[in-house]
């Protein structure tokens, strides 16, 4: 059987520039499918648009853009595709080495140790904190590389006093471990992206890990503090709501098309998620402005 392994992406800044600066238009996609990590700390601004995405164990779907801060070698998905609609999606990637110990002893910058604590577990922001912070990004493009590593900071500090986020991952995950067992763990995810709408056994996943079941489903909860059928029905949940908002199916068709084999169980599962069945969710994204 071919996997697909997580790829470790390389990142070099510009000569004369401690940060990578990018952005992209709608008509020329940062197309980053694919399952990478990195130790540079990243933000992605997303500009308008509906995806998935997938930052650690966590899967959702956004939608009207999207604002991340990713920690160092938090695996991750590219946000935009061709199918995703966006505007203009931004990157920002700075190396973690950019920030000290010594600078977070400065009294100014003592904020930016809790704001990076809760990088490690990605945070999306949202609302007004989403679309004032996301400008503030886009700002940057017309900026030299010495006043978007002065802006960069007005960022962090927005994004620290900003109320309305999410942390993605709960607090006990982490990736933090040796590079095998990173590369385990990343190796499953991976697969399960490829393969969701399918039926994917315990021991199909148990043995693509070298494992027994009994000790793949101790260490996939210890890794990533919930059951794997738990994190393949979430993929699935995700997928199912972005096609509620983009495709004109029938609930049925979502359910099938999203790896369910069981309709009842889909609008249970699917309930439990978003806290309302898939034709209220539908209904609901004709009224959605955030």
């Amino acid at each position: 059987m071919s996997l697909i392994k997580p790829e470790f992406e390389k990142i070099e800044s510009p000569f004369g520039s401690s940060i990578v600066y990018r952005q992209f238009s709608k008509h020329v996609e940062n197309v980053k499918p694919f399952w990478h990590y990195h130790p540079e700390l990243e933000i992605v601004y997303v500009n308008g648009g509906t995806g998935r995405r997938q930052i650690g164990s966590h899967i959702s779907y956004y939608r009207n853009g999207d604002l991340i801060f990713i920690g160092s070698n938090l695996p991750h998905c590219g946000l935009t595709d061709k199918l995703t609609n966006n505007k203009r999606e931004t990157v920002l990637q700075m190396s973690p080495d950019l920030l000290s110990q010594a600078f977070f002893d400065i009294p100014e910058m003592s904020f930016m140790s809790g704001l990076l604590e809760r990088a490690k577990r990605g945070l999306v922001f949202h609302g007004e904190s989403k679309r004032n912070i996301g400008q503030m990004i886009e700002d940057m493009n017309d900026m030299n590389y010495f006043e978007r590593i002065v802006y960069l900071f007005k960022v962090f500090k927005a994004m620290d006093e900003a109320e309305n986020y999410t942390i993605l991952n709960v607090e006990e995950f982490t990736l933090e471990t040796s590079t095998k067992e990173s590369e385990k763990i990343n190796m499953i995810f991976n697969y399960v992206k490829e393969h969701y709408t399918q039926n994917i056994s315990l021991e199909e996943i148990a043995d693509i890990a070298s494992m027994t079941v009994p000790a793949f489903c101790r260490y996939f909860k210890k890794r990533t503090r919930k059951t794997f059928t738990e994190f393949v029905n979430e993929y699935r949940i995700a997928h199912a709501a972005k096609l509620l908002h983009e495709k004109q199916m029938s609930i049925s068709e979502v359910c099938y098309d999203s790896g369910f084999n069981n309709l009842s169980h889909f609008n249970k599962l699917f309930k439990a998620f978003f806290g309302k069945t898939p034709s209220v969710y539908r209904e609901e994204l004709k009224f959605l402005v955030t």
